[in-house]
């Protein structure tokens, strides 16, 4: 794959240029946080926390008060009424998860925010910023996972089928897995410009947020703001992924101060901010034992999955243990779970929802699982899959803990996979490149994935010209949410698409809305525009003037459960231990797909983001809780020639869970992909045993598998 610009590339972008296509990538005109000046703002400079966890703490600022162009620097005595927003109740939290806005009397993780420093000039503030001094008394810090220590969060399924084709127990296996921490590499950093308005007393905010709506309730409410005078926009985002679907405390703090000071701010982090203070994702540990009779088939499932919270909750800070638990065992039947989820606060920074949320912990652990039982089982894993898998005339099928599961054909996807990869073929190649020395493995992974539920808004005109208004309670961050909106629209209006407008991510002009979050944006979102277009057009057909507009408040009757198969298979050297992934067969299912090229672009996105987090990427803190891993010097994320040969297969059954038939596309790849590296792994390595691979699979850690004989 190559983004190298030809001459003839330039010659059509020329021409498109020519006939005013849009081009907003090479024309500069784009517009993001970083790029929005409001005229004499102010510019801000957090002052950061250099330990992990302290006590009595003491900011003396009297020196960076007197530096050139320094407007004012605001610490945590002078924020002390402000607490973080309450976090998504969907479990309950044992301790208090509103932490403040800046850090007072204690410091509970390195990066912290303390104090900020405004000034007239950005270069003013970062050298008034290191005169602030900072006193405390420092504490031993508390890890992500403290063992004694009771966890906050907590969550159980135990259930009995009564299915009486299982019979007795023959085989039982084991696993343990451990995955870092990683960063959410977005291309943009967070950042934020809060304007105040002292003609109306109300105030603007700019921020690369997933939730335009949710951050303006939040301000509002942190500020003690009338909700009408807070007006939230977010205009074009370089990336998100979970990482900016919360508020954060220098969201917050920015501000208050523009509302404090009457004034207008800009703060925007840096990459090293992104690392220490910034939402991590992933970092769970995994346990789990399934148990299968002398026929193969599945009859007991017990697992514990363990999350790391951080020092503060974002809004969804118990999203990832919830999924995980709740969509085990996956997409298999199992006659017993006992699936039991905890989540502990540490002094590091805070974990939030990361590109899958708890949905590639559930794969992995299971896939895992069935791989090994395979194994001990001497069946082909595949026969063992298919023996197991829930039929497509069982659906809906009722899972274990509860969930629905609407629609599909998970055995299908599965022998869709092998075809395309020739697995029988594989299988024998395989054994004659053991047989030369060669160490090498296939792997694979089917999986589920819950697509989101509740609402979303939209509202829609048919202009007097023809043309089409669409303005969405969602919210886009680079997917094309604009371009598949309007495909949307036009399809039920029955006029091209370029003849539609999409406005999103301005909680001014747009109606109240959820945002783009856990996969829901077309199943949920295109839904709401969909059912908006048939209003309008049921008025024009019943004689009514131009111009027209219908809201609505869409409501999914469902969830909505996308699905698929990866294969791959991986090559390890022998004498170093380097993996190379030699090839990816997928076949996935996100039902009615609205815009083709965009799903694609999706896959692979998620799947670079799953590779980098099985082969790549690993946040290491010391065991004082400092950041060992705080730049890119230190954290590998993927490249251009990381990137495997890939084959994309889609199975597109609909759902009736939405109006649309759409399920979720972009997180497959994070849920898929990583299973399926850790089982082609495994397998290359399974003539040494049956060793624990903890992630990411660095040449070193398989090397030394081979070398442990």
């Amino acid at each position: 794959m190559s983004s190298q610009l030809t001459s003839s590339n330039a010659t059509a972008i020329r021409e498109g240029l020519a006939r005013g296509e849009d081009a907003r990538l090479l024309t500069g005109r784009g517009r993001y946080v970083h790029d929005v000046q409001v005229a004499g703002m102010l510019y801000g400079v957090f002052v950061r926390s250099m330990y992990a966890r302290a006590a009595a703490l003491q900011v003396d600022a009297s020196a960076a008060l007197d530096h050139e162009g320094v407007v004012a620097v605001l610490d945590g005595k002078q924020l002390a009424q402000c607490q973080m927003p309450q976090i998504n109740p969907l479990l309950s939290v044992t301790q208090s998860s509103r932490g403040p806005l800046l850090a007072h009397a204690h410091i509970s993780y390195v990066g912290q925010p303390i104090a900020l420093v405004l000034a007239t000039s950005l270069s003013a503030a970062h050298m008034a910023a290191e005169l602030v001094m900072v006193d405390c008394e420092t504490q031993d810090a508390q890890p992500d996972f403290p063992g004694t220590e009771a966890a906050v969060a907590s969550v159980e399924f135990v259930h009995d089928s009564g299915d009486s084709r299982v019979g007795a127990t023959a085989h039982t296996v084991h696993m343990v897995h451990s995955q870092p921490r990683l960063v959410a590499m977005s291309l943009e950093p967070r950042g934020a410009v809060a304007q105040w308005h002292a003609d109306s007393d109300s105030l603007t905010v700019y921020l690369p947020t997933q939730a335009p709506s949710r951050a303006r309730a939040d301000i509002a409410k942190t500020l003690g703001m009338v909700l009408d005078k807070v007006h939230v926009v977010s205009p074009d985002v370089g990336g998100a992924f979970g990482a900016k679907a919360s508020v954060t405390p220098e969201d917050l703090v920015v501000a208050w101060a523009a509302r404090q000071l009457k004034t207008s701010i800009k703060w925007v982090a840096s990459r090293s901010d992104e690392f220490t203070a910034g939402m991590h994702g992933r970092g769970a540990q995994l346990a789990g034992s399934l148990s299968l009779d002398s026929q193969g088939l599945f009859s007991q499932l017990e697992a514990k999955v363990q999350f790391p919270l951080g020092a503060w909750l974002p809004y969804s800070a118990v999203v990832p243990m919830r999924n995980a638990t709740r969509i085990l065992p996956g997409p298999y039947r199992v006659k017993q779970i006992d699936v039991q989820g905890q989540a502990f606060q540490s002094n590091a920074a805070a974990v939030n929802i990361y590109r899958g949320a708890g949905r590639p912990e559930a794969a992995l652990l299971m896939e895992r699982l069935v791989e090994r039982a395979a194994r001990a089982a001497k069946i082909d894993p595949v026969e063992l899959r298919l023996r197991n898998l829930i039929a497509a005339q069982d659906m809906p099928y009722q899972t274990p803990t509860g969930e629905t599961l609407d629609a599909g054909d998970y055995a299908q996807v599965l022998r869709q996979a092998c075809e395309k990869l020739g697995y029988a073929a594989a299988r024998e190649k395989q054994a004659s490149r053991r047989m030369a020395g060669e160490v090498v493995g296939i792997g694979m992974a089917v999986y589920i994935e819950p697509c989101g539920q509740g609402w979303e808004s939209a509202r829609v005109t048919l202009q007097a010209d023809g043309k089409v208004l669409v303005h969405s309670g969602s919210s886009g961050q680079g997917q094309g949410h604009e371009t598949s909106f309007a495909t949307i629209a036009a399809e039920v209006i029955g006029c091209a698409t370029d003849q539609v407008t999409v406005v999103q991510g301005d909680t001014r002009t747009c109606p109240q809305g959820i945002g783009a979050l856990a996969s829901r944006s077309i199943a949920i979102g295109g839904s709401a525009i969909a059912q908006a277009a048939q209003q309008v057009i049921a008025k024009r057909d019943a004689g009514e003037a131009l111009p027209l507009s219908a809201d609505v408040v869409y409501t999914a009757p469902a969830e909505a459960w996308s699905y698929g198969c990866v294969m791959a298979q991986m090559v390890i050297d022998r004498e170093t231990g380097k993996p190379n992934i030699e090839r990816v067969v997928w076949a996935d299912d996100a039902g009615r797909i609205i815009s083709p090229q965009l799903a694609h672009g999706q896959l692979l996105g998620g799947m670079a983001q799953g590779l980098g987090q099985a082969m790549l990427e690993r946040i290491v803190y010391d065991a004082d809780g400092q950041l060992q891993t705080g730049s890119l010097m230190d954290y590998a994320v993927p490249r251009a020639d990381d990137m495997p040969p890939v084959e994309l297969m889609g199975l597109h059954c609909p759902t009736q869970a939405n109006l649309l038939g759409a399920k979720g596309v972009g997180e497959a790849g994070c849920i898929g992909v990583p299973a399926a590296l850790l089982n082609a792994a495994a397998d290359a390595l399974s003539p040494w045993g049956e060793a624990e691979l903890d992630f990411p699979l660095t040449s070193e850690r398989l090397w030394r598998v081979m070398s442990s004989q």
